[in-house]
């Protein structure tokens, strides 16, 4: 989501090439990432950094801030955005193609075609949802595995912010995937970076939290209880060992029904730091100090 933005060309090379060639796969990113320049970004470095067959790559289409309307299932607007990705990615296909939020407004019989389309003209390979809750999920994966009876792009994942900061996917969407046999991409597992300790003595200079387009977005994360639960998650990093960042990320990414734990780091330095951490596993009592810790509040 920075590359383009915070993160530029010179910065993302370094990073894709770091990511690869530490045995990473998966690339996510989205049509209105930077106004197209993630995706352009994305395309540049696969066809002259690494190689195409080395990634897997998932982009996301429906959010039109610029149109008239504030997102767009349509099969119209679909494969309109879905040729558009593939010029700005420079490949013939998309592995991963993501509904990016739901649309009220357009029946989902006739996205659930836009799909069947994309995926019978070789564009796509496999299908997912972004921002949905478990309802919405279960509504579109059903309707399209009766519909098309696995013949079409099967819905196989569903984007959802999950950390230990923020554990509502646990109430509902996670079973709902669970039984429909798909997984989780876990976005901000790191509670927006909050976990990773930086802000335990104040709002460091070069964080998120003191950009002015991106204090909001951390802020609803600096209250009393992820406090408490960012000092839990210190205290078992100090007895392991290893760093908070280890140990926040190695709890979302051992949760079952999570496919991938997707990370943004703007440099190739906290990428190696994010790297260095796959080795890590959670002793079963760590693990079940941390989940009463963290235990989601009543909705």
């Amino acid at each position: 989501m920075t590359w383009g933005k915070d993160t530029q060309e010179e910065e993302a090379a370094d990073q894709l090439t770091t990511f690869v060639d530490a045995g990473g796969t998966l690339i996510d990113t989205a049509d209105i990432y930077g106004g197209g320049q993630s995706e352009r970004i994305v395309g540049r470095l696969v066809s002259g950094v690494v190689r195409r067959d080395d990634v897997i790559i998932a982009t996301k289409s429906g959010h039109t801030p610029q149109g008239y309307r504030r997102c767009d299932l349509s099969r119209r607007h679909l494969l309109a955005a879905l040729d558009a990705s593939l010029r700005r990615l420079r490949t013939d296909h998309i592995d991963l193609w993501q509904l990016h939020v739901r649309d009220p407004d357009t029946p989902v019989e006739e996205t659930l075609s836009a799909l069947e389309s994309a995926q019978r003209a070789g564009k796509v390979r496999y299908a997912g949802t972004g921002d949905f809750t478990a309802w919405q999920f279960a509504t579109y994966a059903a309707w399209q595995r009766a519909a098309t009876r696995h013949s079409a792009a099967p819905i196989v994942t569903a984007g959802c912010e999950y950390s230990l900061l923020n554990r509502a996917p646990e109430r509902d969407l996670l079973p709902a995937l669970g039984d429909l046999g798909a997984g989780l991409i876990a976005w901000s597992p790191l509670g927006r970076g909050v976990l990773s300790a930086q802000y335990r003595s104040g709002v460091p200079g070069e964080s998120r939290a003191a950009r002015p387009h991106m204090a909001a977005y951390v802020e609803p994360y600096l209250d009393e209880r992820s406090r408490r639960i960012v000092e839990s998650v210190c205290t078992a990093a100090e007895g392991l060992g290893v760093s908070p960042l280890a140990v926040a990320l190695s709890w979302v990414r051992d949760r079952k029904g999570v496919a991938a734990a997707a990370v943004g780091p703007r440099t190739t330095a906290q990428l190696e730091e994010i790297l260095s951490m796959e080795s890590v596993e959670l002793p079963r009592e760590i693990r079940e100090a941390l989940d009463d810790a963290s235990s989601a509040p009543d909705p």
